[in-house]
This record gives C-alpha cells, sequence and structure tokens, in this order.
C-alpha cells in the first residue's frame, strides 16, 4: 500500500504542516525584506532549506513532505475559490466554451480545505507529472483519468472509497460546483509520498532576480484566453507583487484576499481539439515572459516530456531566474493574447 493512517504518522504531518503555515503567514507580510539563500551563514545553511517551488529559505526538514495538485473550478459558480491565496503555484488553462482553470500546486502552505476540484482534462498528466505526490480532482471522462493514472502521482478522487474521509460537497455552492479537499488530512494519509523537485530557478532575492535586471519596467499585464476568459495583473509596489483581476473584477480568495503573485509567467501555446475537447500542447517549446519585481524580460519556454520541468530561457540563452515567492502561469493559446504596459510618465 502507498498510504499509510497510523496516528503517528498524522501526527507528524500536521505538526510539519502548521509548521510550515506559520511561516507562510509571515513570509506573506510586507513589513520587510523576505530571507534569502545568499543572506545565511555557513551554520545556518547548514539549518535551513530552499522551498522547491517558492525559492524561499524554511527552517530545515518542514517541508519533507508530497505536494497536492488540484484541478480547481473557475466557473462564476465557483468563486471565489478556497486557499487560492495560499498556493507554491498555479496555471490557468483553455477549457471547453472558452473558460479556463486551473492547476494549483500547494507545498509550502498545506491549508485545511481547498477547492472546488472539478474534473481532469488531456493536459493535465503533462502539468502535473514533475510535482509527484498527490493529484485532487473530482473525476472526468475515463481516457483522461487513464492518462492521469499512468503518471507517477497518486489520484486522489472525489467519490472513490480511499477519499470518502476527505472529499466533501458544501452547501454553500450549487453542484457541480462544490467539490471541496481536507487538504491536510489527504496530505496526512500519504506520508510515504516524496517531496517535490524544484520546479524553476530562483534568485537569492527580488532585486536579483532576472526581469528586475534584466527586464523592461511593466505595470499592467493583460492577457485573453478567449472571449469568455480574459484578466488583467496589476503591478502594485507596496506589496512587491501583481494583482490579479478577471473580467474586469477584483479576483479574490474565500477569505476576501486578493489574489496576487510574486511572479507572473505567460507561455504562449498551441491549443488542438479532439471531441470538442481542447489540450493545451505542453510537450515543445515557445514564446515566453517573465514578470517580476514591476518588469518583464521576454524568454523561451520548453519542456521535453511529461516527467520534465518547464525550462526558461532568456534572449541571452541563460536560465531565467525567479524571484522568491509564489507563481502563477499563463497558459495563453497562439489564438490568444498577452499585452504588457509599461508605467505611465510623471
Amino acid at each position: 500500500m502507498r498510504t499509510s493512517r497510523r496516528n503517528s504518522g498524522r501526527a507528524a504531518i500536521l505538526t510539519v504542516v502548521l509548521s510550515v503555515a506559520m511561516l507562510a503567514g509571515c513570509a506573506a507580510g510586507t513589513e520587510g525584506p523576505q530571507p534569502s539563500p545568499s543572506a545565511t551563514s555557513p551554520r545556518e545553511a547548514a539549518q535551513t532549506d530552499v522551498a522547491p517551488l517558492r525559492g524561499l529559505v524554511v527552517p530545515k526538514g518542514t517541508l519533507e513532505h508530497a505536494s497536492i495538485a488540484a484541478k480547481i473550478d473557475n466557473h462564476p459558480l465557483a468563486r471565489p475559490q478556497i486557499a487560492l491565496d495560499r498556493t507554491d503555484l498555479v496555471f490557468e488553462e483553455l477549457v471547453e466554451g472558452g473558460m479556463t482553470r486551473y492547476v494549483a500546486v500547494w507545498h509550502s502552505d498545506i491549508p485545511d480545505v481547498l477547492g472546488p476540484v472539478r474534473s481532469i482534462r488531456p493536459m493535465d498528466p503533462d502539468i502535473i507529472s514533475p510535482f509527484g505526490g498527490i493529484v485532487a480532482y473530482s473525476g472526468g471522462q475515463d481516457r483522461f483519468v487513464a492518462l492521469m493514472r499512468q503518471t507517477p502521482v497518486y489520484n486522489a478522487i472525489h467519490g472513490q472509497p480511499d477519499t470518502e474521509a476527505t472529499f466533501y460537497r458544501s452547501d454553500a455552492k450549487p453542484a457541480p460546483h462544490n467539490v471541496h479537499v481536507k487538504a491536510t488530512e489527504l496530505l496526512a494519509e500519504h506520508t510515504d509520498l516524496a517531496a517535490p523537485r524544484k520546479q524553476f530557478n530562483f534568485a537569492a532575492d527580488l532585486p536579483s532576480s532576472t526581469a528586475v535586471r534584466l527586464g523592461t519596467r511593466t505595470a499592467v499585464v493583460n492577457y485573453r484566453f478567449s472571449d469568455y476568459s480574459f484578466g488583467t495583473w496589476n503591478w502594485d509596489a507596496p506589496t512587491s507583487a501583481f494583482l490579479r483581476s478577471q473580467q474586469g473584477a477584483p479576483d479574490v480568495d474565500a477569505n476576501g484576499a486578493r489574489l496576487s503573485a510574486t511572479n507572473l509567467i505567460v507561455l504562449r501555446v498551441p491549443v488542438t481539439v479532439a471531441l470538442d475537447i481542447p489540450k493545451t500542447e505542453m510537450i515543445g517549446s515557445g514564446e515566453a515572459w517573465v514578470s517580476s519585481g514591476g518588469a518583464t524580460v521576454r524568454a523561451t519556454w520548453t519542456k521535453k516530456s511529461a516527467a520534465s520541468t518547464i525550462a526558461l530561457i532568456d534572449d541571452n540563452g541563460v536560465a531565467v531566474k525567479l524571484a522568491p515567492g509564489n507563481s502563477w502561469i499563463e497558459l495563453i493559446p497562439l489564438a490568444g493574447s498577452v499585452e504588457h504596459t509599461a508605467p505611465t510618465a510623471g
């Protein structure tokens, strides 16, 4: 078996999660600069790790647990979602009808509850495979579920015997937009799963990130998946983050927190359609932009296989380094659009 329900395993992982949540709460503030790998002494370095999905320095051993990826609903009836403000990474992808859904990944900060989750899609195995760990979703067409089950990821699916205690429907929203996951309890059942590996390269701090050092100043990033799904990211200097809006309105989590990103990564991707289901083609390469610290650098993205991470290389042929913090990845179809706007003078 790949799971363990022993009380000792549950207590251990919940202790780790609580300590990570406390650390993440401190890291989310804007009182001052965050610790960085370059700021630690050799003795301190021996007592710390670098969060693989955020690039932040954390106490050693606090992140030795699996990540949870989840297929998060982005239908208007599903908003505001739960715990999107606590993610390490979020991928936004095109689905049917011009709408989008998210693949959200939590590792540095595991929430008690996340959701609502929806069904899997054909591009999700290529997005989620590099993380390992757990993927939570509500089901899907047999052919897509079979693809997801073939990956090195534990499939936690609503309605299955192994998720009876950790998935539930809420009365707060109408079905099918109301399936939620008890994330800390789900993680506690899978203490044998390994932590994710590093997905992107990180600089020591925000000023050292590639976009800040080499990029052009950026105040606004407008993106469009379709006539139905579009939005804006606005640079906010006081929080050192880009703030998210959808369809002209601020995008918030269920607790009222504005969704934001330290790093905004835009990938231009081909989208194929089979039996009316769009598939974002993630194996290949294309144009990309990386925005951090109110600046943007152009890059090329490459992903060689389902298990490979996404490589970001700037126009000088050098790997892009993100700022330590969370990241959103917009998978914009070639038929969509993206526009980066510089700050106005004055």
